[in-house]
């Protein structure tokens, strides 16, 4: 039997699809986004997805919905958003600004996993936020939880993923267990590898993206995200294993029934002639001027993508690189290629949702190296699924804001898009959907 695991704080799967692919089965997720629940739901048909703050929730309720009785939970991992400051005199880890952090630790209490793994900004680790870590790693402890120490920050270049994303990871078990170990690095990014015997350089921006179609070339992808064509010349293992043609592609996750002739998350950006001009101009690896793009280096990484702002601070879409051939910027699916997503991974047809449930996701082959030091802690082995499993109905990714909203029951949704532009139409109250825990 394969060992479980829990998301908290899910949003689209970077996490989930990262355990599940070192050989966990994630049997529920917890996400108060309900954008963020429908894509979640798609991607992950038999996962329980619970669309409630963690605050109202309990860890009885968790097993109820995930439906595993009293069966032992291996590990509870997830990135719990929090700002970090201390009001005077308090301890940190009571700022309410800080709560969801709180209650992050009070449900691995109360589901008391073998295992948990927390993941953060890497601003955490400076400063006057090096005060709430440290109490962080004190209520786990508190907890009976032995925290691997020092803590660790992790950069998804170094995991084979030709982006520069760094995140921090507290990774803990409960005593009398052995805490699992960081894992090593395996890549050095694209570019920067010298005379290291030991890794291996890894993908860059062109071996990443280079053979996917140019959305340009498809006037329907104004109205939709996805069309059927073909990919180009695959001449990268890394493209190859993100078209699932590879014979590990699926690592030791469930494979996915899915319809590779199609190109997906590709919706169309309207440009001007003037902004496709600068675009053109722009030296690859340099920041574009006006608009403030970066360009992408097409023999080097991509800097760190990012969600955008909160409908609190308008909503906006955070700039997508500009691609180092084509003068536009990058689709979602590039996005998601530079993030390592697999190409059966959707994500909400709008370019907006679509790019901040990229930006707020950790990049699934660093979860999987992460994971992989869990599993290896708990003597298991993985092992691999025989059972193929269908994605969920298309319907639920280009739903809109109101209709997810009412279909998760969850009240406050945040402010609505138009489909095309993503321009905002309304902001609501800032809630807990709004957490955007990006670098």
């Amino acid at each position: 039997m394969r060992p479980i695991g829990i998301d908290l704080f899910a949003g689209v799967g970077g996490l989930s699809l990262g355990f599940e692919q070192a050989g966990f089965d994630v049997v529920a997720a917890v996400e108060i986004d309900p954008i963020h629940c429908a894509a979640h739901a798609f991607n992950f048909p038999q996962c329980a997805v619970i669309p409630k703050s963690i605050v109202d929730l309990t860890g009885e309720e968790i097993r109820e919905r995930a439906k595993i009785g009293d069966r032992k939970i291996d590990v509870v991992f997830g990135g719990a958003p929090c700002q970090g400051f201390s009001l005077i005199g308090h301890r940190a880890l009571d700022d309410p600004r800080n709560s969801l952090v709180k209650q992050f630790v009070r449900i691995v209490g109360e589901l008391e996993p073998s295992c948990f793994v927390f993941e953060n900004v890497k601003g955490l680790t400076v400063g006057r936020h090096r005060k709430f870590l440290d109490e962080v790693i004190e209520a786990f402890e508190d907890l009976g939880y032995k925290v691997r120490l020092p803590w660790r920050v992790l950069n998804s270049a170094d995991y084979g993923v030709p982006q520069d994303r760094e995140r921090v990871f507290l990774i803990g078990a409960k005593d009398g267990a052995t805490a699992p170990t960081y894992p090593k690095p395996i890549t050095a990014p694209a570019g920067t590898l010298k005379f290291d015997k030991v890794l291996c350089e890894g993908p860059c921006v062109r071996e990443a993206i280079g053979d996917l179609p140019n959305a340009d070339d498809f006037p329907e992808l104004f109205e939709t995200d996805e069309v059927k064509t073909s990919t180009l010349a695959i001449r990268s293992a890394y493209a190859r294993e993100m078209r699932c043609l590879t014979n590990d592609c699926w690592h030791f996750g469930h494979p996915r029934i899915w319809n590779p002739t199609h190109l997906t998350a590709s919706m169309r950006t309207d440009h001007s002639e003037i902004s496709r001009r600068r675009f053109t101009e722009t030296a690859p690896g340099t920041v574009e001027p006006i608009s403030r793009f970066y360009k992408l280096d097409p023999l080097g990484i991509s800097n760190t993508l990012r969600a955008g702002t909160d409908s609190a601070r308008g909503a906006f879409t955070s700039p997508r690189p500009i691609h180092y051939e084509h003068n536009r910027c990058i689709t979602v699916r590039e996005m998601a290629r530079l993030h390592g997503f697999p190409d059966w991974f959707r994500f909400h047809e709008t370019k907006w949702h679509g790019a901040r449930q990229i930006g707020n996701a950790v990049p699934p082959p660093l979860a999987r190296a992460v994971a992989g030091s869990v599993i290896k802690a708990l003597g298991r082995r993985p092992s691999q699924p025989e059972v193929a499993l269908p994605l969920g109905d298309v319907s639920l990714l280009r739903i809109g804001m109101a209709e997810a909203s009412a279909r998760w029951q969850i009240d406050v949704p945040i402010g609505r898009r138009d489909r095309k532009s993503g321009a905002r139409k309304r902001s609501q109250a800032e809630t807990e959907a709004e957490r955007l825990a990006a670098p």
